[in-house]
Protein backbone atom coordinates (compact mmCIF):
# COMPACT_ATOMS: atom_id res chain seq x y z
CA UNK A 1 0.00 0.00 0.00
CA UNK A 2 1.33 3.43 -0.96
CA UNK A 3 0.32 6.46 1.07
CA UNK A 4 0.57 9.96 -0.34
CA UNK A 5 1.80 12.91 1.70
CA UNK A 6 -1.68 14.34 2.25
CA UNK A 7 -2.96 11.03 3.63
CA UNK A 8 0.00 10.75 5.99
CA UNK A 9 -0.63 14.25 7.31
CA UNK A 10 -4.31 13.50 7.85
CA UNK A 11 -3.55 10.27 9.73
CA UNK A 12 -0.97 12.02 11.90
CA UNK A 13 -3.36 14.89 12.58
CA UNK A 14 -6.14 12.47 13.56
CA UNK A 15 -3.97 10.59 16.09
CA UNK A 16 -2.36 13.69 17.57
CA UNK A 17 -5.65 15.58 17.85
CA UNK A 18 -7.58 12.70 19.40
CA UNK A 19 -4.77 12.12 21.91
CA UNK A 20 -4.57 15.82 22.68
CA UNK A 21 -8.32 16.19 23.17
CA UNK A 22 -8.43 13.21 25.53
CA UNK A 23 -5.56 14.57 27.63
CA UNK A 24 -6.97 18.10 27.75
CA UNK A 25 -10.43 16.87 28.78
CA UNK A 26 -8.82 14.86 31.59
CA UNK A 27 -6.90 17.95 32.67
CA UNK A 28 -10.11 19.96 32.90
CA UNK A 29 -12.00 17.23 34.75
CA UNK A 30 -9.20 16.71 37.26
CA UNK A 31 -8.70 20.48 37.69
CA UNK A 32 -4.98 19.84 37.33
CA UNK A 33 -2.90 22.83 38.42
CA UNK A 34 0.59 21.38 37.98
CA UNK A 35 2.56 19.64 35.28
CA UNK A 36 -0.60 18.34 33.61
CA UNK A 37 -1.65 21.85 32.64
CA UNK A 38 1.69 22.50 30.94
CA UNK A 39 1.59 19.13 29.19
CA UNK A 40 -1.88 20.09 27.96
CA UNK A 41 -0.31 23.12 26.27
CA UNK A 42 2.21 20.73 24.68
CA UNK A 43 -0.61 18.62 23.22
CA UNK A 44 -2.45 21.75 22.07
CA UNK A 45 0.73 22.84 20.30
CA UNK A 46 0.97 19.40 18.72
CA UNK A 47 -2.59 19.72 17.45
CA UNK A 48 -1.77 23.12 15.96
CA UNK A 49 1.35 21.68 14.36
CA UNK A 50 -0.55 18.96 12.49
CA UNK A 51 -3.22 21.42 11.43
CA UNK A 52 -0.67 23.90 10.09
CA UNK A 53 1.26 21.27 8.14
CA UNK A 54 -1.98 19.89 6.67
CA UNK A 55 -2.86 23.39 5.48
CA UNK A 56 0.58 23.68 3.87
CA UNK A 57 0.10 20.40 2.00
CA UNK A 58 -3.43 21.19 0.81
CA UNK A 59 -3.14 24.94 0.09
CA UNK A 60 -0.76 26.33 -2.50
CA UNK A 61 1.50 29.17 -1.40
CA UNK A 62 0.54 29.03 2.29
CA UNK A 63 4.15 29.47 3.45
CA UNK A 64 2.93 31.02 6.70
CA UNK A 65 1.56 27.60 7.67
CA UNK A 66 5.14 26.27 7.83
CA UNK A 67 6.07 29.11 10.19
CA UNK A 68 3.12 28.32 12.44
CA UNK A 69 3.78 24.57 12.31
CA UNK A 70 7.50 24.87 13.06
CA UNK A 71 6.91 27.24 15.98
CA UNK A 72 4.12 25.07 17.40
CA UNK A 73 6.33 21.99 17.13
CA UNK A 74 9.04 23.76 19.12
CA UNK A 75 6.52 24.90 21.73
CA UNK A 76 5.09 21.39 22.03
CA UNK A 77 8.42 19.74 22.79
CA UNK A 78 9.47 22.69 24.95
CA UNK A 79 6.32 22.38 27.05
CA UNK A 80 6.98 18.68 27.57
CA UNK A 81 10.28 19.76 29.13
CA UNK A 82 8.60 22.54 31.15
CA UNK A 83 5.99 20.08 32.43
CA UNK A 84 8.74 17.76 33.63
CA UNK A 85 10.42 20.65 35.45
CA UNK A 86 7.13 21.62 37.10
CA UNK A 87 6.50 17.98 38.09
CA UNK A 88 9.86 18.08 39.88
CA UNK A 89 8.93 21.34 41.60
CA UNK A 90 11.57 23.38 39.78
CA UNK A 91 11.33 26.94 38.47
CA UNK A 92 10.18 27.31 34.88
CA UNK A 93 10.35 31.07 34.32
CA UNK A 94 13.73 31.21 32.57
CA UNK A 95 13.02 27.94 30.78
CA UNK A 96 9.72 29.36 29.49
CA UNK A 97 11.58 32.36 28.09
CA UNK A 98 13.99 30.02 26.29
CA UNK A 99 11.09 28.09 24.74
CA UNK A 100 9.36 31.33 23.68
CA UNK A 101 12.56 32.68 22.14
CA UNK A 102 13.10 29.42 20.22
CA UNK A 103 9.53 29.53 18.88
CA UNK A 104 9.95 33.14 17.74
CA UNK A 105 13.23 32.18 16.08
CA UNK A 106 11.47 29.37 14.19
CA UNK A 107 8.84 31.82 12.92
CA UNK A 108 11.41 34.43 11.92
CA UNK A 109 13.54 31.87 10.04
CA UNK A 110 10.59 30.90 7.84
CA UNK A 111 9.44 34.50 7.40
CA UNK A 112 12.89 35.55 6.14
CA UNK A 113 12.76 32.94 3.35
CA UNK A 114 9.09 33.55 2.63
CA UNK A 115 7.31 31.71 -0.17
CA UNK A 116 10.60 30.85 -1.87
CA UNK A 117 11.73 28.79 1.11
CA UNK A 118 9.82 25.68 0.11
CA UNK A 119 8.97 22.70 2.30
CA UNK A 120 12.10 22.96 4.43
CA UNK A 121 12.14 26.69 5.13
CA UNK A 122 13.70 27.39 8.53
CA UNK A 123 14.13 23.67 9.21
CA UNK A 124 17.36 23.96 11.18
CA UNK A 125 15.79 26.60 13.45
CA UNK A 126 13.22 23.95 14.33
CA UNK A 127 15.45 20.85 14.44
CA UNK A 128 18.02 22.23 16.89
CA UNK A 129 15.51 23.42 19.56
CA UNK A 130 13.63 20.12 19.20
CA UNK A 131 16.68 18.01 19.93
CA UNK A 132 17.75 20.32 22.76
CA UNK A 133 14.34 20.49 24.50
CA UNK A 134 13.77 16.75 24.09
CA UNK A 135 17.18 16.03 25.62
CA UNK A 136 16.50 18.42 28.50
CA UNK A 137 13.12 16.80 29.11
CA UNK A 138 14.66 13.33 29.07
CA UNK A 139 17.27 14.40 31.62
CA UNK A 140 14.54 15.90 33.83
CA UNK A 141 12.72 12.54 33.89
CA UNK A 142 15.64 11.01 35.78
CA UNK A 143 15.85 13.72 38.43
CA UNK A 144 13.83 14.79 41.47
CA UNK A 145 10.36 13.32 41.97
CA UNK A 146 10.27 11.86 38.45
CA UNK A 147 13.31 9.72 39.20
CA UNK A 148 11.19 7.81 41.76
CA UNK A 149 8.65 6.76 39.11
CA UNK A 150 9.44 4.08 36.55
CA UNK A 151 6.64 5.47 34.44
CA UNK A 152 8.63 8.69 34.17
CA UNK A 153 11.55 6.66 32.89
CA UNK A 154 9.40 5.66 29.92
CA UNK A 155 8.73 9.32 29.16
CA UNK A 156 12.46 9.95 29.51
CA UNK A 157 13.14 7.19 26.99
CA UNK A 158 10.59 8.68 24.57
CA UNK A 159 12.08 12.15 24.79
CA UNK A 160 15.60 10.75 24.61
CA UNK A 161 14.74 8.84 21.43
CA UNK A 162 13.20 11.97 19.95
CA UNK A 163 16.37 13.91 20.71
CA UNK A 164 18.61 11.26 19.14
CA UNK A 165 16.34 11.11 16.10
CA UNK A 166 16.61 14.85 15.56
CA UNK A 167 20.36 14.76 16.06
CA UNK A 168 20.51 12.25 13.20
CA UNK A 169 17.94 14.14 11.14
CA UNK A 170 19.83 17.40 11.55
CA UNK A 171 23.12 15.75 10.59
CA UNK A 172 21.57 14.20 7.48
CA UNK A 173 19.93 17.52 6.57
CA UNK A 174 23.23 19.41 6.81
CA UNK A 175 25.47 16.81 5.15
CA UNK A 176 23.21 15.28 2.50
CA UNK A 177 20.44 17.83 2.02
CA UNK A 178 16.67 17.38 2.22
CA UNK A 179 16.39 16.04 -1.33
CA UNK A 180 18.90 13.22 -0.90
CA UNK A 181 17.81 9.60 -0.94
CA UNK A 182 19.21 9.08 2.57
CA UNK A 183 17.23 11.93 4.05
CA UNK A 184 13.98 11.11 2.26
CA UNK A 185 14.16 7.43 3.16
CA UNK A 186 15.18 7.67 6.81
CA UNK A 187 14.28 11.20 7.90
CA UNK A 188 11.70 12.52 5.45
CA UNK A 189 8.15 13.61 6.25
CA UNK A 190 6.60 10.15 6.01
CA UNK A 191 8.94 8.28 8.43
CA UNK A 192 8.87 11.27 10.78
CA UNK A 193 5.06 11.22 10.75
CA UNK A 194 4.98 7.55 11.73
CA UNK A 195 7.45 8.29 14.51
CA UNK A 196 5.32 11.22 15.68
CA UNK A 197 2.21 9.02 15.86
CA UNK A 198 4.04 6.39 17.91
CA UNK A 199 5.65 8.85 20.31
CA UNK A 200 2.39 10.77 20.77
CA UNK A 201 0.49 7.64 21.78
CA UNK A 202 3.19 6.65 24.26
CA UNK A 203 3.50 10.21 25.61
CA UNK A 204 -0.22 10.67 26.24
CA UNK A 205 -0.42 7.36 28.11
CA UNK A 206 2.69 8.03 30.21
CA UNK A 207 1.82 11.63 31.11
CA UNK A 208 -1.72 10.56 32.02
CA UNK A 209 -0.34 7.92 34.37
CA UNK A 210 2.12 10.37 35.91
CA UNK A 211 -0.63 12.90 36.51
CA UNK A 212 -2.96 10.24 37.91
CA UNK A 213 -0.25 9.16 40.35
CA UNK A 214 -0.71 12.51 42.07
CA UNK A 215 -4.43 12.99 41.44
CA UNK A 216 -5.65 10.70 44.27
CA UNK A 217 -3.66 12.79 46.74
CA UNK A 218 -5.40 16.03 45.89
CA UNK A 219 -8.59 14.94 47.63
CA UNK A 220 -6.92 14.54 51.00
CA UNK A 221 -4.07 17.01 50.58
CA UNK A 222 -6.26 20.05 50.09
CA UNK A 223 -4.85 23.34 51.28
CA UNK A 224 -6.20 24.34 54.66
CA UNK A 225 -8.47 27.32 54.89
CA UNK A 226 -7.40 30.43 56.83
CA UNK A 227 -7.70 29.95 60.56
CA UNK A 228 -7.00 26.22 60.51
CA UNK A 229 -3.99 24.74 62.27
CA UNK A 230 -1.73 24.68 59.25
CA UNK A 231 -2.65 28.06 57.77
CA UNK A 232 0.95 29.13 58.40
CA UNK A 233 2.21 26.92 55.55
CA UNK A 234 3.18 29.05 52.55
CA UNK A 235 3.30 27.99 48.91
CA UNK A 236 6.51 26.98 47.17
CA UNK A 237 6.83 30.25 45.23
CA UNK A 238 6.55 32.42 48.35
CA UNK A 239 8.98 30.16 50.18
CA UNK A 240 11.52 30.55 47.41
CA UNK A 241 11.51 34.32 47.85
CA UNK A 242 11.84 34.07 51.64
CA UNK A 243 14.67 31.54 51.39
CA UNK A 244 16.48 33.67 48.81
CA UNK A 245 16.55 36.57 51.26
CA UNK A 246 17.50 34.38 54.22
CA UNK A 247 20.39 32.75 52.36
CA UNK A 248 21.66 36.09 51.08
CA UNK A 249 21.72 37.62 54.56
CA UNK A 250 23.27 34.54 56.14
CA UNK A 251 25.98 34.34 53.47
CA UNK A 252 27.00 37.95 54.02
CA UNK A 253 27.24 37.39 57.80
CA UNK A 254 28.81 33.94 57.65
CA UNK A 255 25.85 32.38 59.42
CA UNK A 256 24.32 28.93 58.98
CA UNK A 257 21.03 28.16 57.22
CA UNK A 258 19.22 24.86 57.70
CA UNK A 259 16.50 23.51 55.41
CA UNK A 260 14.57 20.54 56.78
CA UNK A 261 12.41 18.37 54.53
CA UNK A 262 9.60 16.30 56.04
CA UNK A 263 8.08 13.80 53.62
CA UNK A 264 5.33 11.16 53.79
CA UNK A 265 6.19 8.06 51.82
CA UNK A 266 3.02 5.99 51.65
CA UNK A 267 -0.14 8.10 51.58
CA UNK A 268 -1.35 6.36 48.43
CA UNK A 269 -1.04 2.96 50.10
CA UNK A 270 -2.88 4.22 53.20
CA UNK A 271 -5.68 5.61 51.03
CA UNK A 272 -5.99 2.31 49.18
CA UNK A 273 -5.90 0.14 52.31
CA UNK A 274 -7.88 2.26 54.80
CA UNK A 275 -9.81 4.75 52.67
CA UNK A 276 -9.47 8.42 51.82
CA UNK A 277 -10.90 9.57 55.18
CA UNK A 278 -8.05 7.95 57.11
CA UNK A 279 -5.54 9.26 54.58
CA UNK A 280 -7.05 12.71 54.97
CA UNK A 281 -6.73 12.54 58.76
CA UNK A 282 -3.09 11.46 58.45
CA UNK A 283 -2.39 14.29 56.03
CA UNK A 284 -4.05 16.94 58.18
CA UNK A 285 -2.23 15.73 61.30
CA UNK A 286 1.10 15.71 59.48
CA UNK A 287 0.69 19.20 58.06
CA UNK A 288 -0.57 20.72 61.29
CA UNK A 289 2.09 18.90 63.31
CA UNK A 290 5.03 20.14 61.23
CA UNK A 291 3.80 23.71 61.51
CA UNK A 292 3.09 23.43 65.23
CA UNK A 293 6.35 21.74 66.21
CA UNK A 294 8.69 23.74 63.98
CA UNK A 295 10.60 26.57 65.71
CA UNK A 296 8.66 29.81 66.08
CA UNK A 297 10.93 31.73 63.70
CA UNK A 298 10.91 29.02 61.02
CA UNK A 299 9.19 29.28 57.64
CA UNK A 300 7.19 26.19 56.61
CA UNK A 301 6.20 25.63 52.98
CA UNK A 302 4.71 23.16 50.55
CA UNK A 303 7.13 20.88 48.70
CA UNK A 304 5.09 18.83 46.30
CA UNK A 305 2.05 16.72 47.20
CA UNK A 306 3.70 14.77 50.04
CA UNK A 307 6.40 17.08 51.30
CA UNK A 308 6.90 20.10 53.54
CA UNK A 309 10.09 22.11 54.02
CA UNK A 310 11.21 24.14 57.03
CA UNK A 311 13.86 26.85 56.77
CA UNK A 312 15.57 28.92 59.46
CA UNK A 313 18.93 30.20 60.61
CA UNK A 314 20.74 28.06 63.18
CA UNK A 315 23.87 28.40 65.27
CA UNK A 316 25.26 24.94 64.48
CA UNK A 317 24.60 21.68 62.72
CA UNK A 318 23.88 20.04 66.08
CA UNK A 319 21.10 22.56 66.72
CA UNK A 320 19.57 21.85 63.30
CA UNK A 321 19.64 18.10 64.04
CA UNK A 322 18.01 18.62 67.47
CA UNK A 323 15.23 20.72 65.97
CA UNK A 324 14.60 18.21 63.18
CA UNK A 325 14.57 15.39 65.73
CA UNK A 326 12.09 17.30 67.88
CA UNK A 327 9.76 17.72 64.88
CA UNK A 328 10.02 14.02 64.07
CA UNK A 329 9.31 12.80 67.62
CA UNK A 330 6.40 15.16 68.18
CA UNK A 331 4.98 14.34 64.75
CA UNK A 332 5.28 10.61 65.46
CA UNK A 333 3.30 11.07 68.69
CA UNK A 334 0.62 13.08 66.87
CA UNK A 335 0.27 10.49 64.09
CA UNK A 336 -0.02 7.67 66.64
CA UNK A 337 -3.29 9.24 67.82
CA UNK A 338 -4.90 9.20 64.37
CA UNK A 339 -7.77 6.74 63.96
CA UNK A 340 -7.21 3.13 62.85
CA UNK A 341 -3.72 3.20 64.40
CA UNK A 342 -2.18 4.01 61.03
CA UNK A 343 1.31 5.47 61.19
CA UNK A 344 2.80 6.48 57.82
CA UNK A 345 6.46 6.29 56.86
CA UNK A 346 7.97 9.70 57.60
CA UNK A 347 11.36 10.81 56.36
CA UNK A 348 13.13 13.88 57.75
CA UNK A 349 16.22 15.24 56.01
CA UNK A 350 18.34 18.28 56.79
CA UNK A 351 20.55 20.32 54.46
CA UNK A 352 23.06 22.81 55.89
CA UNK A 353 24.50 25.76 54.02
CA UNK A 354 28.06 25.01 55.19
CA UNK A 355 28.07 21.78 53.16
CA UNK A 356 25.35 22.32 50.53
CA UNK A 357 26.00 26.02 49.89
CA UNK A 358 23.65 28.98 49.96
CA UNK A 359 21.81 28.30 46.70
CA UNK A 360 18.13 27.90 47.76
CA UNK A 361 17.13 25.41 45.06
CA UNK A 362 20.12 23.21 45.85
CA UNK A 363 19.48 23.37 49.59
CA UNK A 364 15.88 22.23 49.09
CA UNK A 365 16.96 19.44 46.75
CA UNK A 366 19.61 18.16 49.15
CA UNK A 367 17.13 18.20 52.07
CA UNK A 368 14.53 16.41 49.95
CA UNK A 369 17.01 13.68 48.94
CA UNK A 370 18.09 13.24 52.56
CA UNK A 371 14.44 12.88 53.64
CA UNK A 372 13.83 10.25 50.95
CA UNK A 373 16.86 8.27 52.16
CA UNK A 374 15.70 8.58 55.77
CA UNK A 375 12.24 7.27 54.85
CA UNK A 376 13.79 4.26 53.10
CA UNK A 377 16.02 3.40 56.08
CA UNK A 378 14.15 1.96 59.07
CA UNK A 379 17.13 2.63 61.34
CA UNK A 380 17.30 6.36 60.55
CA UNK A 381 14.61 8.82 61.61
CA UNK A 382 16.49 12.03 60.81
CA UNK A 383 19.28 12.27 58.25
CA UNK A 384 21.57 15.28 58.05
CA UNK A 385 23.36 15.55 54.71
CA UNK A 386 27.12 15.68 55.32
CA UNK A 387 28.10 16.61 51.76
CA UNK A 388 30.72 14.72 49.80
Amino acid sequence: MTLDLASIHLITALVVNVSGVVFIIETILRRDEGAGRIWSIAFLAGMLTTLAYTVWVLADGAWWAIAVGNAAFVVGTGCMWLGCRRFNGRRIRWASLVVAAAALGAVAAVAVEGESGGDWAGALWMFVPLLAFAAAGAAECFQGDMRESRTAWVLGAVLGFQSLYYVSRTSAFVTSGPDSALFQTAFGTIPTSFLTVTLTIVAVVVTSVLRASRAPMRGYLARASPGEADSGIVDAHSFQGVLDGLCDRAWRRGELVAVTSVRLDDLDQISTAFGSEVAGAVSETWRAGVRRHAPTNAVVAEDGPTGLVVALGVSSGAEARRQAGAIYRALFDDLAKVGEGVIPVVGVGVALSDTAGYEPVHLIGVARDAASRAAANVETSVLVDEGE
